[in-house]
């Protein structure tokens, strides 16, 4: 399978059932999106078929080919899709957050600690890992536990917008501040808090970075039945080395299987 080249169609027939691209089994509601992230393990929250692997957005679709307007707040799909993001964010029950590459991305609570073993920072490596304005939030927030954008920038006395939303994004790629709630009146903010008061456990869990790679490769080889080259390393965010030595540990536990240098396929679809 070269570069580029599109799974065979009975793998795209598979993706449809288990990402939920069939309008007959599409997501209606917080509780089946819950179900669904479960199910495939980690997803991102509104890409569209640009993009591959498992979206929130293209399950509220039901079909493979939804591709997100222009014009969003006109859009049901789109409106929808939102509206059931904010649920499940609200709920608590999945990690949500903006993860590597700024991707935001729901991940199911028993795969949060091989995500944190990779990127996350331990509590003794924070001033050489973040930035001071990162650390700055995170007094503050470790002081309120939670708070909204407007307050928490005055708080932390970062003047810039930009300086404080790269302090945001720094702290949710390390596992340390997620967006817990969102108002829209009077005007639109996100409300941050601490991972830790959610997820004390999962983020807890010690595993190593061997085991992290090879669960995050199961978790979406499992649902995609086919790692194209590449794939692995696009949708996670891992380097391709790293891709690749998650998916050979999933050939050696004899779960799957290596077509060719960097497409592997899921054992029990052979």
């Amino acid at each position: 399978m070269s570069p580029g080249q599109d799974p065979p169609e009975l793998i795209e027939i598979y993706r449809d059932r288990v990402w939920h691209r069939e309008s007959e089994n599409r997501i209606e509601d917080a509780l089946s999106a819950e179900i669904f992230i479960e199910r495939v393990g980690f997803c991102s929250s509104m890409t569209d078929c640009r993009r591959p692997g498992p979206s929130l957005y293209i399950a509220v679709c039901g079909r493979r080919d939804a591709y997100m307007p222009r014009n969003v707040q006109k859009d049901p799909e789109s409106r929808l899709a939102w509206s059931i993001k904010d649920d499940v964010m609200r709920r608590g029950r999945v990690y949500y957050a903006k993860l590597k590459r700024g991707r935001l991305t729901f991940i199911a609570r028993r795969l949060l600690p091989y995500f944190h073993a990779l990127w996350g920072v331990p509590l003794g490596k924070e001033s050489k890992f973040l930035s001071d304005d990162a650390r700055s939030v995170l007094r503050v927030l470790r002081r309120e536990w939670e708070m909204g954008t407007r307050d928490l920038r005055l708080a932390s006395r970062i003047d810039e917008r930009g300086r404080f939303n790269r302090a945001i994004d720094d702290l949710q790629k390390t596992f340390k501040v997620i967006p817990s709630d969102v108002t829209y009146k009077p005007t639109f903010s996100y409300i941050w808090s601490l991972a830790e008061t959610r997820f004390h456990d999962e983020l807890e869990l010690r595993v190593s970075r061997e085991e992290a790679l090879k669960e995050i490769a199961r978790a979406y080889l499992s649902g995609a039945g086919i790692t194209v080259r590449g794939e692995l390393a696009s949708v996670t965010g891992l380097s391709r080395p790293e891709a690749g030595s998650g998916s050979w540990s999933l050939v050696d536990d004899g779960v799957a299987m290596r077509l060719e240098p960097g497409v592997y396929r899921w054992q029990e679809l052979a």
